[in-house]
């Protein structure tokens, strides 16, 4: 190589030029760098910001030619370059050189990018747990094709063959927080979409979830399905069960059919929505309704029987319900449920 390149440079010193880059890059994929590095690299090398992001995270990696963080906002690109693996396009290089390009530019960004691709191929995809919500949107959408979900899913870094778990969550804990207590160990993903947290992953443990954290998880095999299904669950969470599976919710999801102002219309769902100015009224039929025995739920109340006894007759006049009766105990379930499935109030 160097016999070759010492010939070359006789030629003509662009040739030089470019075989020096070549020989440049050859050398940082001899030495497995990462890609905060390769930009580090190559800033220094054009003398100008050299920028970096892939598709799978969003994120861009721009770096100045001291090897320090490029300031905000970036300058337009001066010349930039796709990187592709697999015949894939998975993200953009690129330069912002505030003057004319640099008659090596191209030759600079085509080995980046081949660098770049490498060390995806190597270490493969970032491992963020935040994604490019035009990805995550991609998987979940259900007017996306198959090429273009199944596009996007490997980007995320999902194989063709992995199962996917779908969940919708809302928290005022960080998105990313909540994705790696779910899934510390595996592959996950998550963005937010109008207002509600999507989080993909190959495996999910919800018990690890704190209580603050609202989340529905899905059912279906297929992701855009899913994620109905997991916004349909998470409609149901209420405090006392914060995380709901769409496929234990049997007949109730029915109920989310029913527009919003359909269920507040319901003389039960009205009286039920009046119970719950009384938090200590809500829990104590919510708890009543769950347990489905008074000693139960006075168990779970830490009370004496007596006394909720005493507090589901008040509450039972107040529903119009006889709550020790099967039909009074149904209705106030349902009533309760549909009363959820009006309240999108963001846990504390």
């Amino acid at each position: 190589m160097e016999a070759l390149a010492v010939r070359l440079s006789q030629l003509d010193t662009h040739v030089e030029g470019a075989i020096r880059v070549v020989m440049f890059y050859d050398t940082l994929m001899r030495r497995r760098v990462d890609l905060p590095a390769l930009a580090r690299a190559s800033a220094g090398l054009a003398e100008c910001v050299a920028g970096v992001r892939l598709h799978s995270t969003g994120r861009a990696i721009r770096l100045a030619p001291d090897g320090q963080p490029a300031p905000s906002p970036p300058a337009p690109a001066s010349s930039q370059a796709p990187i592709v693996l697999d015949e894939e396009e998975i993200g953009t290089v690129w330069l912002e050189r505030p003057g004319p390009p640099n008659p090596l530019d191209d030759v600079v960004l085509d080995r980046l990018a081949i660098a770049a691709a490498a060390v995806v191929e190597r270490y493969g995809p970032a491992r963020t747990t935040m994604a490019d919500p035009a990805l995550v949107e991609l998987v979940i959408s259900a007017d996306s094709d198959e090429a273009a979900r199944a596009r996007a899913l490997r980007l995320l870094g999902f194989a063709a063959d992995q199962p996917v778990h779908v969940l919708a969550v809302r928290a005022r804990l960080p998105l990313d927080r909540v994705a790696g207590l779910l899934c510390p160990a595996h592959r996950v993903k998550a963005a937010p979409l109008t207002g509600v947290g999507v989080i993909l992953a190959s495996h999910a443990d919800p018990a690890r979830l704190p209580a603050v954290v609202r989340a529905g998880i899905g059912a279906a095999e297929r992701p855009e399905l899913s994620w109905q299904q997991a916004r349909t669950a998470l409609r149901f969470t209420t405090g006392r069960q914060p995380v709901v599976r769409y496929r234990e919710l049997g007949a109730l999801a029915l109920l989310a059919q029913v527009p919003p102002d359909a269920l507040r219309a319901n003389a039960d769902v009205a009286a039920i929505a009046r119970v719950a100015a009384n938090p200590r009224d809500l829990e104590t039929l919510d708890t009543y309704c769950a347990a489905g025995s008074l000693r139960r739920a006075a168990d779970l109340l830490h009370l004496h029987h007596s006394s909720v006894a005493r507090r589901l007759e008040l509450l039972g006049k107040a529903l119009d319900l006889d709550l020790t009766e099967p039909a009074g105990l149904t209705r106030a379930r349902l009533a309760l449920a549909a009363w959820h499935l009006t309240d999108d109030r963001v846990p504390e």
